[in-house]
Formats: structure tokens, sequence, C-alpha cells
């Protein structure tokens, strides 16, 4: 995080900077969009090796510019979080992530009355929770993990999701308004109808009518096999000059999701588990036992076999494959 005295809650309005979009993200485009001159607190750190989804950057950015709420959908692993975030540290825009596990209550977000100690005496007083600490400020809120939130959690955060929505303090009679650069964002990897893989317990059923208020819903798919190895090179130092070995690494993480998606096995490699395997390969030199380490050695048993099999299909061998 970027470290500055600036409090964005002052009445000292960021300077806001015209960003062109071919120049930042490095894909084709004539457009422009609305950031910040200078960082300040939480605007996350740039990660120059980020690779950018060209769909999902252009809904993301149609968010930022025109205060819309964006819920970005899709497999664990394929970098819905980071996406937001790594668009707000170029935009230089402060982000905020909520997780939504099951220990976010409804007072985290809203506020609570709190006991201090002020000349001597104890006194009660309201401090304002998560929601109205950042809608009250240039930041753009993710909600993580979106379709794990407690129903409780989901009403308290419905009415913001409309636009320019503001948030009711019942406990202290007031309305809160939105800072006019606030914005809203949310990860789920499902989309609110629950889970019918078994992959992602803890997701619950989201209400439609609390859905329907998002105003577009993208879904984020794994990367490319040229540009997922692109970012285990760019992480990877004694990878740099092996990128067959780490295409082949890509492609048997491919096979894991086709045969999740086909029924075939129950544990998919997501490109962070492709980044483990390869550091884990680092440190012990063996492809093989860094793969087991990795991955397979928490699998289900039953699929063992099948994960072995997708490792000889691709290497043709489970033996001597080192650095």
């Amino acid at each position: 995080m970027t470290n500055t005295t600036t409090d964005p809650k002052t009445d000292v309005a960021p300077q806001l900077k015209k960003f062109k979009v071919s120049e930042v993200f490095g894909f084709e485009s004539t457009q422009t969009v609305t950031g910040f001159e200078e960082p300040s607190d939480f605007v996350p750190e740039v990660d120059p090796t980020y690779q950018f989804d060209k769909q999902t950057t252009e809904v993301l950015l149609a968010g930022f510019e025109n205060n819309l709420r964006v819920l970005v959908q899709g497999y664990h692993g394929t970098g819905k979080s980071t996406h937001i975030e790594q668009i707000a540290a170029r935009l230089n825009w402060p982000c905020f992530r909520l997780n939504l596990d099951g220990h976010i209550s409804r007072l985290d977000l809203v506020g609570r009355d709190a006991i201090v100690i002020k000349d001597g005496k104890q006194i009660t007083t309201f401090r304002e929770g998560i929601l109205p600490w950042a809608l009250q400020r240039p930041m753009a809120l993710v909600l993580d993990e979106y379709d794990a939130g407690r129903p409780e959690v989901m009403f308290a955060i419905q009415r913001l999701l409309e636009k320019d929505g503001v948030l009711a303090l019942p406990e202290q009679n007031r309305i809160v308004n939105p800072h006019k650069h606030f914005r809203l964002f949310g990860t789920a990897n499902t989309v609110g109808l629950g889970d019918a893989t078994g992959m992602y317990h803890g997701t619950n059923q989201l209400n439609q009518a609390q859905m329907d208020r998002w105003n577009m819903v993208v879904r984020l798919n794994y990367l490319e096999e040229e540009k997922e190895a692109d970012i285990v090179m760019s992480k990877a130092a004694e990878f740099h000059n092996r990128r067959d070995l780490v295409l082949k690494m890509v492609r048997l993480a491919n096979l894991t999701r086709t045969g999740f998606m086909a029924g075939d096995i129950a544990t998919v490699m997501s490109p962070r588990t492709v980044l483990m395997w390869a550091e884990n390969a680092q440190i012990f030199g063996d492809i093989f036992e860094a793969y087991k380490l990795t991955f397979m050695n928490r699998a289900d048993v039953e699929d063992e076999q099948t994960l072995i099999e997708y490792f000889q299909r691709v290497f043709g061998t489970t033996e001597g494959i080192t650095l």
C-alpha cells in the first residue's frame, strides 16, 4: 500500500486524471477512463506482470467510469479480485477488499455502540462500520466471496446496489450518502443460484431481487495457455528459459479443468496452483514430485490414477523430468 497522510474524507478533492486505456492496459482501444493524478492510501501496488482479460477489463472500466455495480463471477484462481485491484492500482483508485465470510456480521458492516473512556469517564459512542467508512470516501469497495455472505449481511448491502444508493443507519437516525467517487464491485464463484458442483462449500443461494440490482455480471475464465505461461515465467525465476516445460504444466492444468467440468475428477488446478507447482519445482528440482506435493496429494484418492495419466499424457513419463 502507498503510505501518505492524505485523509480521503477531507474537503480537499483528489485531482482527477484521464488515462488512455490502450496505453495503460495493453490492448487496442480508443477509450479513456477517469482516475486520480496521484496514489493515496489504500491504492494497491501495481503488479507489472499481471495479464488483463480484455472483456473483463472493459466491463470493470465501465463500472469505474459510469458508477455501475459490477459482479465478477468465475472459478477460483482466475484472478477475479486481483483483476479489480490491478485496475484500481493503475487508476490510482483506493480499493478495499471485504471478504464476506461467515465471521462478518451486520454490525461489522454498519457499526455498533462502543464504550470508550473520555475525560476519565465511560461513555457510549457509535463506531462506524466498514460500509459507512468506505461509502464516504473515493473508494472502490470489493465484496469478495459475495455468494458466501450471511442473509442478514446481504440485506444490509442491498440498497447500496442501487445507483447512488444510500445507507440507512437506524441506530443513529442517519442516512449516509455515497461519495461521488465511491464504487462497488463484487466477486463470486457462483451466480447466486447455489453450488451444483460441490466444490464451493459455504456459498449460498442469493435473493434474486438483490442479484437484479447488479448492473452487469461478467464471467472471468482461465487465461489462454500462452498468457498463463507468461505469468508463471515472470514469477518463477528458474523457468525463464524453459517455456516448453511451463506450457506443458499449463496444458496439464487445462486437462484437470476439462476433466472437472466433465465430472471425471473432483478437483481443479487453478492458475494459482500452477504457480505454486513451479515454485515447488524450483525447491525440489523434480517436476513430478512437485506436482504430487502441490496438487495430487490434496485431490481425492479416487482421482489419483487419472491425475497420473494426465501427467503422462502431457510429459510422456513421470520420471527424470528435472529443472
